[in-house]
């Protein structure tokens, strides 16, 4: 993958294709149903990584994640395993964090060889533009959560939590992501109008002064596709909660699936 001015370039194969996804919370809301929906992803796995040029994960893979310096959350070693496997297939996999692992430090990068991102980054796959990240916090309103992240990406926050015992720390944390509004996103359910939908209102300011051909983003939890312009769409994975829903680019355009596991 090569940086061509502000934009990462990546050329895919012939035959090949890239994957979008976002937005699985595993872990909640318990461990029995999570488990269902972790198997139901890794067959998803499955059924892309032969076609794969590389696969794209946009944030909230956990509904909570924090890497102590030597302990990370117990559990999902399933789709631990299933994403190194890939990784280490030579198949690239891009990480954008979000809301609910935001605290995510070394730890995929070091043993699953994913590279992370913390915020939204631009691309040219096969001389299209796309502007990607999970969606957190951007263009207007969404002020709550703003100030909610300044709290939580504090370092001395982040040093705080750090000295709780994993067992009390990680089940307070478990406890606020699950009951906090700000940040379990149980209001970005509903399709609120595209005048009032702050990521096709910030994707429609970026079009002001750059050409970008798709915006593709998670957080909202709903499966959306609306046209910006002649040449322009705004692109919002859904989830694996209610949709099972994802992207997929062809090396022309980029169109959103559901999962459908075979009988």
């Amino acid at each position: 993958m090569k940086k061509i001015n502000s934009f990462f370039n990546i050329e895919i194969e012939k035959g090949k294709k890239i994957y979008f996804s976002s937005d699985n919370h595993l872990g909640a809301p318990n461990h029995k149903e999570s488990l269902v929906r972790e198997k139901r992803f890794i067959k998803w796995l499955d059924s892309v990584q032969d076609t794969a040029s590389a696969i794209f994960l946009l944030g909230d893979l956990f509904d909570f994640w924090f890497e102590y310096k030597k302990v990370v959350p117990k559990g999902f070693v399933r789709v631990l395993g299933k994403l190194a496997e890939i990784s280490d297939k030579g198949i690239p996999i891009y990480f954008f964090v979000g809301n609910h692992d935001m605290w995510m430090e070394g730890y995929f990068q070091k043993e699953l060889g994913i590279q992370v991102y913390n915020n939204p980054k631009r691309f040219i796959i096969n001389n299209q533009h796309f502007l990607i990240g999970h969606g957190d916090g951007l263009g207007p309103g969404d002020k709550g959560f703003k100030r909610m992240k300044k709290v939580f990406k504090n370092s001395l926050s982040k040093l705080a939590f750090r000295w709780l015992h994993p067992d009390l720390g990680i089940r307070v944390a478990q406890y606020l992501s699950t009951k906090n509004k700000l940040l379990s996103g149980v209001d970005d359910i509903e399709f609120k109008g595209e005048d009032n939908e702050w990521l096709v209102q910030y994707s429609k300011k970026i079009l002001e002064t750059e050409t970008i051909e798709f915006f593709i983003f998670g957080h909202r939890h709903l499966p959306l596709e609306i046209k910006l312009s002649d040449s322009s769409k705004y692109i919002n994975l859904g989830d694996w909660i209610s949709y099972f829903s994802y992207a997929v680019f062809d090396g022309d355009n980029v169109e959103l699936k559901y999962f459908k596991e075979k009988d």
